[in-house]
């Protein structure tokens, strides 16, 4: 019998922000349970730390330079194959409740420069890239906020293999799809109350992007999201007990703003709140970071949308307080769904995956949110495998180095389906669910970004790789890069780049990095001749 899949993913979330991962104050009970039923990888790393990016890769198990989503703004093509679209060609019911964001969400216009047309040359009146648009463009507004404001607008399905789509896009309580359009029928006084304007400031708090919120947790989207989910799997085992399913349950939070609702606002004391060990360490700072540093101190950080910026203290202690809150009540709505899942008879048969998109610096080296600073907090990731009635596997910790491209490898292995030509991840786990080694003595992450920022002249770009005892980061412009000895310096507190000592370490980590590149070249499609 094939094995259903519910896989859980978070937005922004740190792999030390849940107790079973040693954080001793953040409640998460539910997550933990799946933990010690089943197996905690240690060291599981994403593709790119950005949402687009890194979604695209979890859904086809390619690198993001290779299915074409290579950062935010650049929708993952329609023509991609996705472990949801193989599911579905082997029986299964699919399903995606929640956030998506594998197109734009905004309808903003992009920060990156056209390319300079040389002098004395005449720019294409018909093409603008180098590569032909593969589908009409309303079929990349699906996710569009401004789409979602027609009533008539619906997802044409199915949505990259998924059959059935309930779309909670954005963050906080200024999300729209499906939520927006439920709570305007079921609570439309509320409807008209979210989103930063309607928010409330709590004079205790200092940190930017963080407001009370109008909703209660009840019509808050972490709750939504779990009771679609919970109805969705109760409906499908009623109506076809026999088809496998897999459903992703995506929910939007703990991405700031930071807006738990209700009794999740102040579950935590920021007081109480311990910062990164790397805060305030009077370690000296790479420039990126001292930029950064530099940007807040004279006043021209932006502190209130989706980029790096340095904070206080007090900031960041209210950051994460916060950001504990939005935990708990999704781990409070994951035990719902899991209820549901036990209540239909299913939970015998459905492997459950917990994981997220990427991470969050959090007040590492005085830095909040993501961006190209590949610290630990940022590319490592929570990634938990909870076989059904495999009591031998509880509370197995692996670690060996995973990657985001090896979720949907292991889904598909799991549920006994071959890999296709060009997908690039290991499948974790035999198809009757035995532990399988990834066999890798290294990560690559890639990060592409629109902007010019933290001191670089050009839109910042960097290629990190990941060793089981370093991390190596090398970016496409400057002189410098990052060099840290993990074992040592965990915190990642001393930049070995220019250190004599670390010469011939930094020369054998450079070879290693060119050969994954290369090794993470597409192969698909393959040579139709020989010639």
């Amino acid at each position: 019998m094939k094995p259903n899949f519910l896989i859980f993913i978070t937005d922004q979330h740190r792999a030390d922000h849940l107790g079973c991962y040693g954080n001793s104050i953040v409640q998460t009970p539910n997550i933990d349970a799946l933990a010690r039923a089943g197996t905690r990888f240690e060291r599981a790393y994403v593709a790119n730390p950005v949402c687009m990016p890194n979604r695209g890769s979890i859904m086809t198990a390619r690198m993001p330079s290779v299915h074409g989503a290579r950062s935010n703004g650049v929708p993952l093509p329609l023509e991609s194959i996705t472990f949801a679209d193989l599911l579905t060609e082997f029986g299964y019911r699919t399903a995606l409740i929640g956030k998506s964001h594998l197109q734009n969400m905004e309808d903003k216009p992009p920060v990156l420069a056209p390319v300079e047309r040389p002098p004395g040359t005449q720019a294409s009146q018909r093409h603008a890239e180098a590569r032909r648009a593969t589908g009409v463009a309303a079929a990349y507004e699906q996710e569009l906020r401004s789409s979602w404001e027609n009533p008539a607008h619906r997802m044409t399905l199915p949505y990259y293999g998924f059959q059935d789509v309930i779309l909670c896009n954005h963050h906080g309580d200024e999300c729209f799809g499906d939520w927006l359009r439920w709570l305007q029928a079921k609570h439309p006084e509320l409807a008209t109350r979210i989103g930063r304007e309607h928010g409330t400031r709590d004079p205790a708090y200092v940190a930017p992007q963080a407001w009370r919120t109008n909703l209660d947790e009840f019509s808050y989207p972490t709750h939504f999201i779990a009771e679609q989910t919970a109805q969705w799997i109760r409906g499908h085992v009623e109506r076809s007990p026999e088809q496998p399913f897999a459903v992703m349950c995506s929910f939007p939070d703990p991405h700031h703003p930071w807006t738990p609702p209700g009794r999740y606002w102040d579950m935590y004391d920021p007081a109480a709140m311990p910062v990164p060990a790397s805060m305030g360490s009077g370690a000296e700072v790479p420039p990126h970071v001292r930029w950064l540093m530099d940007a807040r101190r004279a006043g021209t950080a932006k502190v209130d949308g989706p980029g790096l910026f340095a904070a206080s203290k007090r900031e960041v202690q209210e950051m994460i307080a916060l950001t504990y809150g939005m935990i708990t009540n999704i781990d409070d709505r994951i035990g719902i769904v899991m209820d549901a899942l036990r209540a239909s008879g299913a939970d015998a048969n459905t492997v459950v995956v917990f994981t997220s998109d990427h991470g969050d610096l959090m007040g590492d080296h005085g830095i909040v949110l993501k961006g190209p600073l590949h610290y630990q907090s940022l590319i490592r990731v929570p990634l938990i495998w909870r076989e059904p009635d495999r009591a031998g596997d509880a509370g197995l910790v692996r670690s060996d180095l995973a990657s985001s491209i090896d979720l949907p490898a292991a889904i598909l292995n799991r549920a006994g389906v071959a890999p296709l030509n060009g997908m690039q991840g290991r499948p974790l786990f035999t198809p009757a669910g035995q532990t399988l080694p990834t066999g890798r003595d290294a990560v690559l992450v890639e990060e592409n970004q629109q902007r010019a920022y933290l001191g670089f002249d050009k839109p910042v770009r960097v290629r990190t790789l990941v060793s089981d005892t370093h991390r190596l980061s090398v970016f496409a412009e400057g002189s410098w890069g990052e060099l840290y000895d993990l074992k040592a310096d965990p915190h990642e507190l001393e930049n070995l780049w220019d250190s004599p000592r670390a010469e011939a370490l930094k020369l054998r980590l450079l070879q290693r990095l060119t050969q994954l590149l290369i090794e993470h070249s597409d192969t698909s499609p393959r040579p139709s001749r020989i010639a």
